[in-house]
């Protein structure tokens, strides 16, 4: 796959700081780790930034597998209960030295404290869904009709609230 670019929409719902990001990697039996983060971003030239505090971290030492062997990650992002889009990309780049990783790392320190920052991540962008529950309901009752339960097919306003 190759990197693609977010749609100001989409680039919208990371930045608000309302929403709910998720990064979910994998290790090496194929085992996902989720991991809840504000820290994940988006830079200014598009790549997802996400901000690892812990050298010793499940996500972390994914990270590290997804580059060596070239596995793909996930982040979902998450708001007010109907805007949900995942995208899933490849990590490229750890800074652990030099600019970017000090300018992140005196936020970080300005922000929480007496804390390290292991490493700053840049992951590419190759996918995005949109994981509204309307939008994929409606597409696959139009394209999978089959797939609707049997009682709903009989008595389609048996579980209404009307």
């Amino acid at each position: 796959m190759m990197a693609i670019q977010l749609t100001s929409e989409q680039k919208a719902l990371f930045a608000d700081t309302h929403t709910i990001k998720v990064l979910t990697t994998v290790d090496g039996a194929g085992k996902p780790h989720g991991k809840i983060d504000r820290s994940i971003h988006l830079a200014d030239d598009g790549t997802i930034v996400y901000l690892e505090l812990l050298e010793s971290s499940k996500s972390n030492h994914n990270l590290v597998e997804s580059i060596w062997f070239d596995r793909t990650v996930s982040v979902l992002v998450w708001a007010d209960g109907e805007r949900c889009i995942e995208v899933t990309g490849k990590p490229v780049r750890v800074h652990i030295t030099g600019p970017i990783f000090e300018r992140y790392y005196v936020d970080v320190r300005s922000r929480l404290g007496d804390v390290d920052l292991s490493g700053v991540w840049i992951i590419v962008p190759e996918q995005v869904t949109d994981e509204n529950f309307w939008l994929k309901k409606a597409r696959e009752e139009s394209e999978r009709p089959f797939f609707r339960h049997l009682d709903r097919l009989a008595k389609p306003d048996i579980y209404s609230s009307n």
